[in-house]
């Protein structure tokens, strides 16, 4: 039987911090926390504060700063959680439908996806249209007749399908087809901050992190024009959501499962961590969904679904570390692991394939989708015969579409790098006019022609913080061990890192709106560190407060200055000089 006092471990008689391996005492300097002890209870001794942290409160002098009494305080922080983010979506969403018609143009890849709407919500497939359709529609208000000649397409339906609702609820123009686009834009906004709010346990960051999305430029000009990109980003940052509601949920049940001592507090326990099973879990099923619908929009939503499942197997490994599993890895793959495939990636690819159903029921004779008859014809006798003729002539179809994909090298003025996405180096114009005085807005008294300019760039301060805020929670992962900085930086890769898989071919810019909401969460996760943390002093709190508040107001002054480049509105040529900072804006 061996005892401390017969132990040859001479490590046991030193405190906690100096049993550490070398490496990881060097490492203290920067700031690193080892990984907790599985096994050690929460600083209040209740583990299920460490499964389940509580939501922070407000200061109680906030409220006396504001003088509302202590029954009026109440109230206002039971409502907060949802009266906030609601505040911050109505104001996000007054913005994004205003004068959303204008420009009355067909801008940029509207071009496509408009029209490929139209015709898939009446149709079931996309259609060519003659090469002065666009004139028509604005010069008719969208009365046109829809071609019947399938047109070959490279995305999935689902994003087109999104916007055609808007386009039946509105009419075939340019609000139409902008509706729901920007609907999705203001719901985001929403997401995010109940997103925010739930991963900081602040309402206050949350809103912030909503805040931050609302007002900027690269968010708001794609909720008002009717690209596919806008539409993947819902998708995903929906799907993220429904992963952080399912952490939460099941470390509730698994709280909820461990055994109390006699003064109530929730300890460890080996057998139940690694042999509780968590039920269904509808949220995981319900990610599963979205991102399906992700993929049906874009195929990139594939990097991510594979992202998020990773990311999601680990916050269950750390589930049960911390209930005390003693091997959580082989517990997780048990009890699991089979679960979490069968919620995400047979729900994501089911979900793809209803997608496709609009073409799957077009006629097969020629007057169907586009390669809707390859299987009766060119293809007859190709591939896997015993498979039915529609899943031939659709496999066929996406690996035309993937070969389009890698081999996009056509050279395009706006086209970029994804190196220089987070610093905004090459923003894409998807309108230019240049009015005349007296015209389209222009003052008359201008010296010269005005410009009009819908320009599709973040705003500058937001993405340029945003660079450092990638450090900040990079840090914070691997040094402090913060989990939610490594989701918040899983969801940035997986939405960033793949591009650069394809950096021959033809990329944008716009691209990064579907990593964009994860950037605003690292902005304000590191403003929640420059304002300190809980039990910080006055002096601290103030100073923090002060740097803070700086940097969230040069962020709004700075979408405002930009404001007419967002918006199409004619300013003079000398202004929009002003505003192109970088010679690669022109």
């Amino acid at each position: 039987m061996t005892s401390t006092a017969s132990s040859t471990d001479t490590r046991q008689s030193l405190a906690a911090q100096d049993r550490q391996p070398a490496w990881q005492q060097r490492l203290r300097r920067f700031g690193y926390a080892p990984p907790p002890d599985a096994a050690a209870p929460a600083a209040d001794g209740d583990v299920r504060t460490r499964l389940v942290p509580p939501f922070s409160e407000p200061d109680p002098r906030t409220w006396a700063v504001l003088g509302l009494r202590p029954g009026l305080a109440d109230r206002v922080r039971r409502w907060s959680g949802w009266g906030g983010p609601l505040l911050v979506t109505l104001f996000a969403g007054v913005i994004r439908f205003w004068n959303l018609g204008s420009p009355k143009a067909v801008i940029f890849d509207e071009t496509y996806y408009a029209k490929d709407a139209w015709a898939l919500v009446h149709n079931g497939y996309e259609a060519n249209w003659a090469k002065n359709a666009n004139d028509l529609i604005l010069r008719h208000d969208g009365h046109v007749a829809i071609p019947t000649d399938p047109a070959y397409v490279v995305h999935p339906p689902v994003g087109k399908y999104v916007i055609g609702l808007g386009e039946l609820l509105f009419g075939f123009n340019p609000f139409g087809w902008r509706f729901m686009t920007a609907l999705l834009g203001t719901l985001a906004v929403l997401l995010l901050c109940r997103i925010g709010r739930r991963l900081f346990r602040s309402t206050f960051l949350g809103c912030l992190a909503g805040a931050l999305m609302a007002v900027d430029g690269l968010a708001f000009v794609m909720a008002r024009t009717s690209l596919l990109d806008g539409v993947l980003m819902f998708f995903v940052l929906a799907a993220f959501g429904c992963l952080v509601l399912d952490r939460d949920r099941t470390r509730g049940l698994l709280a909820a499962a461990l055994p109390a001592d006699p003064d109530g507090r929730v300890r460890p326990d080996p057998y139940i961590a690694e042999t509780t099973r968590l039920g269904p879990r509808p949220w995981r099923w319900a990610a599963g969904l979205m991102l399906g619908l992700a993929i049906g929009t874009k195929w990139n939503g594939l990097y991510i679904m594979v992202a998020f499942c990773v990311m999601t197997v680990l916050w269950d490994v750390g589930t049960r570390r911390v209930a005390g599993a003693e091997r959580p890895y082989r517990a997780v793959l048990r009890r699991d692991t089979g679960l979490a495939f069968l919620a995400t990636v047979p729900v994501a690819l089911v979900t793809y394939m209803l997608s496709w159903l609009g073409w799957i029921l077009s006629p097969d004779n020629g007057k169907g989708g586009y390669f809707r008859d390859w299987a009766n014809g060119a293809g007859r006798g190709e591939g896997w015969t015993w498979l039915p003729e529609w899943a031939r002539s659709l496999w066929h179809y996406e690996h035309e579409v993937y070969q389009f994909h890698v081999n996009l090298h056509s050279p395009h003025p706006y086209q970029s790098n994804p190196w220089s996405w987070l610093v905004l180096g090459r923003p894409v114009s998807y309108f230019y006019e240049s009015p005349a005085p007296g015209r389209d807005g222009c003052p008359a008294d201008a010296s010269e022609k005005c410009a009009r300019e819908v320009l599709a760039i973040g705003t500058p301060v937001l993405w340029w913080a945003a660079c450092l805020a990638i450090l900040y929670v990079l840090w914070r992962w691997l040094f402090r061990r913060d989990w939610r900085a490594g989701a918040i930086a899983c969801a940035i890769a997986a939405g960033y890192l793949p591009w650069f898989l394809y950096q021959d071919r033809t990329i944008f810019l716009f691209y990064a709106v579907v990593f964009l909401p994860f950037l605003c969460l690292a902005v304000a996760m590191m403003i929640g560190g420059i304002l300190g943390p809980p039990g910080s002093s006055e002096r601290r709190r103030v100073v923090g407060a002060a740097g803070a508040g700086a940097l969230v107001l040069l962020i709004a002054w700075n979408f405002i200055y930009f404001w007419p480049l967002f918006t199409g509105d004619a300013i003079r040529i000398e202004e929009w000089r002003s505003r192109m900072w970088l010679d690669t804006w022109i």
